[in-house]
């Protein structure tokens, strides 16, 4: 394989004011063909990040008739060639008859961007990468679809935020469990089904507790691992450090807190969210491992008050899940599948009449976005929604970490009387990046 040479901004500028009038790599007769949708309702597709979770949405949105998976993106090397064979492969009767150009592979995602041939992208780096990848794409006039947590600061989903609203593009975060049956649930509770919500308590337990010092490791060859770090302070290269690892290590995300957390704290959040206009209080006590690479919390207990005088509580014990607790019963969503189980039991066999609040119906989170892009509508997990759990995934995390109650002003997004817990809204990036 040839070396990769990242292009300057002058030809990265270039590139995107050349591409305005260039084509979808397939010609319009293979797009209108026989069980494919017709060239102008197909979406051209690009891929951030493709490993792990990144992969597996290649596999998904590839297998939509009406998607054309243009190009797939990461630092890895192995991680791009794997994912571009898999769309090359897919394509491969409309390679052979020319019809497809093939599926191109970027270590740089700001080359993906610069196509004027992708209208859509999906997002599965690290999450300190989602911010700035997800803005970046909004700026290059790209809708996303980003997985969660939505940012790894609050910071940074507020800036998020802002520049979609400001580029109107449509965004969706990857709260999957919204897709699923956790909806009836919260249509329970937003129809008062369970009479007046007093308490949530979402239930986290982590199965990941901590390492001994990892020693410096040689750079794999094929990745590109400055570019990986991006805005994280630099540190040596070992292996336990990056890809799936990377989730317990506060440099680069939240641990448990922000990784199911995301999932779990989101539907409580959907489900209760008239009652809850931003906790204006939050405490907490966490464990963290006494030493070694990874470095986040363990086990926690948080509480979160808001003005309505409900409260949300979250834990690193029990079954992984939501329990909504009500006047009249409380019902619980576990995750991941949605099963639920209620008491009294008979509150699960309660209608939602045509009369009553009924939430966003996804046919599927992948199918879901996809519907958006065409229609210009809102997805059933959209920027704002995914701001406000990232954020209070974050703001039990700051609790914890600082170890005091803390006052929060849900308008201004700031902490009140407290200049250290305010200055954790935010990282500090390494350069060149910057919100």
């Amino acid at each position: 394989m040839a070396a990769r040479r990242r292009m300057t901004r002058r030809e990265l500028l270039g590139a995107a004011a050349a591409g305005v009038a260039a084509p979808y790599v397939l010609t319009s007769a293979a797009l209108g063909a026989p069980g494919r949708s017709a060239a102008g309702e197909r979406i051209g597709m690009g891929y951030i990040g493709v490993g792990g979770q990144g992969s597996g949405h290649v596999r998904g949105f590839t297998g939509s008739g009406d998607v054309q998976s243009i190009a797939v993106c990461d630092v890895d090397a192995g991680h791009r060639q794997r994912a571009q064979a898999y769309v090359d492969g897919r394509y491969g009767q409309q390679a052979r008859s020319g019809a497809s150009k093939g599926c191109a592979a970027y270590g740089d995602f700001r080359e993906l961007l610069a196509r004027a041939d992708i209208d859509a992208v999906l997002i599965a780096t690290p999450d300190h990468w989602h911010g700035l990848t997800s803005i970046a794409a909004a700026k290059a006039g790209k809708d996303v679809y980003c997985e969660k947590p939505m940012a790894a600061t609050i910071a940074e989903g507020r800036a998020m935020c802002e520049a979609f609203r400001r580029y109107g593009r449509v965004f969706q975060t990857g709260s999957q469990e919204r897709s699923g049956q956790a909806r009836y649930a919260c249509e329970l509770v937003r129809n008062g089904h369970l009479g007046r919500i007093h308490t949530i308590r979402t239930y986290l337990p982590t199965d990941r507790r901590q390492t001994g010092d990892e020693p410096p490791m040689p750079v794999p060859a094929g990745f590109d691992y400055d570019f990986w770090l991006g805005p994280a302070p630099w540190a040596p290269y070992t292996a336990r450090r990056c890809h799936f690892n990377f989730r317990w290590i506060r440099d680069y995300s939240d641990g448990e807190l922000t990784d199911r957390g995301a999932h779990v704290n989101d539907i409580a959040l959907w489900g209760a969210k008239p009652l809850l206009r931003g906790p204006v209080e939050i405490e907490g006590t966490g464990q963290f491992p006494a030493g070694g690479l990874w470095n986040t919390a363990i086990d926690y207990h948080i509480e979160y008050r808001y003005a309505s005088d409900v409260r949300i509580i979250t834990t690193g014990e029990g079954a992984r899940g939501i329990r909504f607790e009500g006047a009249k019963g409380w019902v619980f969503v576990a995750i991941h599948g949605g099963r639920l189980t209620a008491d009294p039991p008979s509150l699960l066999k309660t209608p939602i009449g045509p009369n009553d609040v009924q939430l966003h119906r996804s046919p599927g989170h992948r199918r879901d976005f996809l519907d958006a892009v065409k229609t210009r509508g809102e997805t059933v997990a959209p920027v704002d929604a995914g701001h406000q759990t990232a954020m209070f995934c974050h703001l039990g995390n700051i609790a914890i970490l600082l170890g005091r109650k803390l006052t929060w002003d849900p308008d201004r997004e700031r902490f009140l009387n407290d200049e250290e817990a305010n200055r954790a809204i935010a990282r500090p990036m390494r350069q060149p990046w910057h919100l």
